[in-house]
């Protein structure tokens, strides 16, 4: 690709990132085999992830001299905290599942099967725990989430950081 095309697929990538990341339902990231660079961040974009204990995955741009950040990496300080997230970027290292897993960055890690999908089948396992509930509850739980995980503009987030911080009890008005 050309440098104007690798600019329109970028923010393409981006925009599509964003979507995954907005949509208005839970979504579920299943990786059975390799999930780096971008098919990683595809993953992060996902509200939960499952990998197969034998997956690999990695931000590996860094190892090619490219930068990560189609849109998946911003989530990921919020997967693994600040430090972690960079250590993985700068390092360009790879984890399986079952290290994915221990550092948070995935959900749940399995065994692989005989078939190559034991990830795949765990998903459609969550997705079938999530299908009973509330659709509206589950849909402003995400929304509640994710905009939880920014900063909301209340007075009575204000008031209470303000108590929290003068050690009192916090006054909420209600706006």
């Amino acid at each position: 690709m050309s440098a104007v095309e690798v600019g329109i697929f970028v923010q393409r990538l981006r925009g599509l990132m964003s979507e995954i990341a907005a949509f208005p339902a839970p979504t579920i990231a299943a990786m059975d085999g390799f999930a780096l660079g971008g098919g990683l961040e595809l993953a992060l974009a996902c509200d939960l992830r499952i990998a197969a204990s034998s997956a690999v995955m990695g931000l590996i741009e860094t190892t090619r001299g490219l930068l990560p950040g189609a849109g998946g990496t911003q989530r990921l300080p919020r997967c693994l905290g600040v430090a972690l997230a960079k250590e993985l970027i700068f390092t360009g290292r790879r984890v399986n599942g079952m290290q994915a897993h221990e550092l948070g960055l995935v959900n749940h890690a399995v065994a692989q099967n005989e078939e190559g999908n034991a990830a795949y089948h765990r998903a459609l396992a969550l997705a079938q725990e999530i299908l009973p509930q509330a659709p509206i509850a589950v849909r402003l739980g995400k929304v509640a989430i994710d905009r939880g995980m920014e900063n909301i503009p209340t007075q009575d987030r204000l008031e209470g950081m303000a108590a929290f911080r003068e050690k009192r009890p916090p006054k909420f008005v209600g706006k």
